[in-house]
């Protein structure tokens, strides 16, 4: 267990807390222990995370995971084995939070240490801050940089790298509550999760009861990204960060990703989404 639990920082949007942020939440080791956003609620108070839930215990509100760091999980749960399948194994790691450089009620820089095996895999920096976007919408953009401070180069992969076809999940991902009826998910150009999961698209939007997050790559690199998208088995969105093949960080190299995502009370259609979300990436 992560014994060093402290109390978690809220953040705020138009005097109204809207998510808050667990730095060192007190988990057990199969979990990757790792800073998280839950709850995150819409401008009117309406969750749109869900953590530990009974599905997936390993599913953290808002949050940045990875299954396959140079062998290592930072997802949670069991390891895709190539061969074999998911599987049962003692390699997991931990997000450990290190410091803010910067925090306030709309926002965090921190930095944080994933750690494995007594030894520092990679060094983030984070960056998380809060937009309004009017009465009844708000952005949470969240950029994360991973180096590698090894002398060595270090590569990160997913279980669709290796061997399970569809799953090249790891990265930024947002585990949305689950509902009585699955969320809708859409493109721009595209709708239902057969349609835009493992697809890159510059945004996605997921609709709940009364609820509407709207997910963009704010890089191009980010952009790259294919989407990764889940609304019949379980509500999530992420990104994959290793999708056709694993992604190398060079040794000193850093990798960059930033995702902004849109909060918004009621059902948006394409053309709200898309308004939305322009005026929150150029934010």
């Amino acid at each position: 267990m992560n014994r060093l639990a402290t109390a978690p920082l809220t953040l705020t949007c138009a005097g109204r807390p809207v998510a808050r942020y667990e730095t060192r939440p007190d988990l057990p080791a199969r979990l990757a222990p790792r800073p998280y956003l839950h709850p995150v609620t819409t401008l009117a108070g309406t969750p749109v995370t869900e953590s530990a839930p009974a599905d997936h215990a390993h599913h953290l509100g808002v949050s940045v995971a990875v299954p396959d760091v140079a062998g290592r999980n930072f997802w949670g749960g069991r390891t895709y084995v190539r061969g074999q399948g998911p599987t049962e194994l003692d390699n997991h790691g931990e997000q450990r939070h290190a410091e803010f450089k910067l925090s306030d009620p709309d926002g965090f820089v921190e930095d944080l240490q994933w750690r494995a095996d007594s030894g520092v895999l990679l060094r983030e920096r984070r960056t998380v801050a809060v937009t309004r976007l009017g009465d009844d919408a708000w952005a949470l953009d969240l950029t994360f940089a991973l180096t590698n401070p090894a002398a060595e180069d270090l590569t990160i992969g997913s279980p669709a790298t290796n061997g399970r076809p569809g799953a090249a999940y790891g990265g930024f991902f947002w585990r949305a509550p689950k509902e009585p009826a699955a969320p809708a998910v859409f493109t721009a150009t595209a709708e239902g999760e057969s349609a835009v999961h493992g697809r890159p698209a510059d945004w996605l939007a997921l609709t709940g009861d009364g609820w509407t997050l709207v997910f963009a790559g704010a890089t191009a690199e980010t952009r790259r990204d294919p989407w990764f998208v889940r609304t019949g088995e379980y509500p999530g969105v992420g990104s994959s960060l290793a999708c056709d093949a694993r992604l190398a960080i060079p040794a000193g190299g850093t990798a960059v990703r930033r995702v902004v995502t849109v909060v918004a009370d009621g059902r948006l259609d394409r053309k709200r989404a898309a308004s939305l979300v322009r005026r929150a990436v150029a934010a």
